[in-house]
């Protein structure tokens, strides 16, 4: 039974990275904290190796359709690695209460990114100061709660910059992969201490419905998806948040 949730939770995991280009992580913490008993420390530094394998594997559709913006998130990625390693490193010393309580803050963020209505209609360019600030805040939240940082890099190329669904959600799969393995790695202290199993067919799970909802995802409406993660993500940060204090 705990097998077959697992590979249950990973290709629910994989599906909304697939077809959202974020969220795995959002939903891969909870996932292991509440269904499978995981410590938060322990369940961020799993998630991270799921979500980084799954989005690994989605971005092979999107590579194969250049729906991938390259630079901007090569960028990203490369500019939040000082707050990425920073946070991951220190994760350990943090509290358990913290950690949670700032991960349901997030979720709440996250949620309203999702609702906001698109400004623009044309394609344009992130600025360079966009970048960065987007980088720092990303960085931040990956090393710390083990968030990818899609929720903020879709809504920012999406919301802000007139860029299509499809290629933000590219675009935010590699941001994710590559911040993903920068904190995994900031993460070694605690890799000792995870039960491996349980990850391991998550991970196998999401990678394969990943990939197929990455090549799908194009088809879907961009606007139910948006709405439809963003009360999930309401639902989630509420529950942590009385697991947490009730």
């Amino acid at each position: 039974m705990e097998i077959l949730g697992a590979l249950l939770a990973g290709s629910f995991i994989g599906a909304v990275l697939g077809f959202i280009g974020a969220g795995g992580a959002m939903l891969s913490v909870p996932i292991l904290m509440y269904l499978f008993d995981f410590e938060p420390k322990l369940a961020t530094t799993a998630a991270l190796a799921v979500v980084f394998l799954a989005a690994l594997s989605g971005l092979v559709p999107k590579a194969r359709m250049k729906q991938i913006l390259y630079r901007d998130a090569f960028v990203i990625s490369g500019i939040g690695l000082i707050t990425n390693i920073g946070f991951a490193l220190i994760a350990e010393h943090i509290p358990d209460s913290v950690i949670t309580t700032g991960f349901a803050a997030v979720l709440l963020l996250a949620g309203f990114s999702m609702l906001r209505p698109p400004r623009l209609e044309e394609h344009k360019r992130m600025p360079l100061h966009i970048l960065i600030l987007m980088s720092l805040l990303i960085g931040s939240m990956t090393g710390l709660f083990g968030i990818g940082g899609g929720f903020l890099a879709i809504p920012v190329l999406v919301l802000f910059f007139g860029t299509p669904q499809a290629i933000a959600a590219g675009t935010s799969l590699l941001i994710i992969a590559l911040n993903s393995l920068i904190s995994f790695i900031g993460h070694h202290a605690l890799w000792a201490d995870v039960q491996w199993h349980i990850p391991i067919f998550m991970a196998g799970a999401a990678i394969v419905i990943a990939q197929i909802a990455s090549h799908y995802s194009g088809k879907s409406s961009p606007v139910a998806l948006r709405k439809a993660f963003a009360y999930l993500l309401f639902a989630v940060s509420f529950f942590t948040l009385a697991k947490t204090w009730l």
